[in-house]
């Protein structure tokens, strides 16, 4: 039967539906949180001339051997956790070597992957992704980085219509114990007139797209997964992310020549699984935002039924339709 490396954190409920349906489908799966090494979880890997890496994992209730490993799902797992005592330093040099160690031997796994982190770490930035969006034929929003305000106020006169800052990277942070988020926010003449301490970091700026709705994209190796995302508030309407309360979700098919391009995309970023956001105008036209290598979904299958666990499944088993 074929095993499945799991490296997810310990607490994540969509990972623990793909391992049920794993289970179900007869795999054996060996699930482990980074976070176990080294304190609960043992490395030993040997590499030379007569054969590649060869060895395992050992923790206190199972062991892995890495030639057994037909495929891994790869899904944000928490960071290596070391011993109570040891200096900010210690704990910095142990991180660097538990990251080029233990990540290097399991990257270095040559099975199926969903997906691999390096390409999942290079597929985070926007930038590159925008890009590779364009190379491949979908429509994006014009679109300007920068920490320059005379280059926004230029940007600004270049779009005949509104738009919007949000975020580069990760919306999330932590300040104060509080876990905070920054959504798009659409600009205003008072905002572009006072651009005030924007040279502190860069900033990323787009055309504001009309909207009939958006669509959240899940893609499981080449199988789309599709949900219209409607929203009834203001909040919703500019980012949906801050009100899911006023969402609805509708199960959707993209227009054919949409997913070519998708699977493109895909292949170009060398993903087996992201979650896409689009805006359909109101006259039907796909505009592509963004694509998250390592994405939600859980609540996206519980509002349409969509099978996108059984979907990640299928991809890490290598079952095609």
């Amino acid at each position: 039967m074929p095993t499945v490396l799991v490296i997810a954190a310990r607490d994540d409920w969509p990972t623990d539906r793909v391992v049920k349906t794993l289970d179900e489908r007869g795999a054996t799966v060996f699930r482990m949180d980074a976070a176990e090494f080294p304190e609960e979880a043992g490395l030993a890997a040997r590499i030379d001339d007569s054969h590649g890496w060869a060895g395992g994992v050992v923790t206190s209730h199972r062991e892995l051997d890495l030639a057994d490993v037909s495929a891994c799902y790869f899904r944000t797992p928490h960071p290596f956790r070391f011993a109570e005592g040891m200096s900010d330093a210690e704990r910095r040099f142990a991180a660097a070597q538990a990251r080029a160690g233990f990540g290097g031997i399991l990257t270095a796994l040559d099975c199926r992957w969903v997906s691999h982190p390096s390409a999942m770490s290079r597929a985070e930035y926007k930038p590159y992704q925008l890009a590779a969006a364009r190379e491949c034929g979908l429509t994006i929003p014009s679109t300007l980085i920068t920490n320059r305000p005379d280059a926004v106020q230029a940007f600004a006169g270049d779009i005949p219509g509104p738009i919007i800052c949000k975020p580069v990277a990760s919306p999330v942070f932590i300040e104060g114990d509080q876990l905070k988020t920054v959504y798009t926010r659409v600009l205003t003449e008072d905002d572009l007139g006072d651009l005030t301490g924007m040279e502190t970091t860069a900033h990323l700026f787009q055309a504001w797209v009309d909207k009939a709705y958006e669509v959240r994209l899940t893609m499981a190796g080449d199988r789309p997964f599709a949900a219209e995302v409607h929203s009834d508030t203001k909040a919703g309407y500019t980012d949906w992310r801050s009100d899911y309360k006023s969402l609805t979700y509708k199960p959707t098919t993209p227009p054919p020549d949409v997913i070519e391009k998708v699977r493109a995309l895909m292949h170009r970023l060398e993903l087996r699984f992201g979650a896409l956001d689009f805006v359909v105008s109101p006259a039907g036209e796909w505009t592509f935002l963004e694509v998250n290598p390592c994405g939600q979904w859980d609540w996206i299958q519980h509002a349409t039924g969509h099978p996108i666990a059984e979907g990640i499944a299928d991809e890490l088993l290598g079952v095609t339709e």
